[in-house]
């Protein structure tokens, strides 16, 4: 079992045997979390972080909290106007500059 030390800036290497074993590469994403008192580093990919942000993309659509999906660039534009109207009017009702 390699042992490894912390260095200065609290960084640590990862053994080249350990890293081949799992296929880590410069440049790729680990996360890293504390699991039974023991620190845990789980190779990520950018898919990983795209399903993340999906699914928070999907909790705000059936939250109401976007708009869309349009058909059309238009649909898109006037989506656009009448919040701009909105706006607009919630700053004039409480006197907003």
């Amino acid at each position: 079992m390699p042992i490894v030390t912390v260095k200065n800036k609290y960084q640590v290497v990862i053994p080249q045997t350990l890293r081949q074993q799992i296929g880590v590469n410069i440049g790729d994403l680990m996360e890293a979390k504390v699991e039974k008192g023991k620190i845990t580093f789980t190779p990520k990919t950018l898919v990983d972080s795209l399903e993340s942000r999906i699914a928070e993309s999907m909790a705000d659509y059936k939250a109401g909290r976007s708009y869309g999906p349009f058909e059309t660039a238009d649909e898109l534009i006037a989506s656009l106007k009448g919040m701009l109207k909105k706006r607009a009017a919630f700053k004039k009702k409480h006197k907003i500059l």
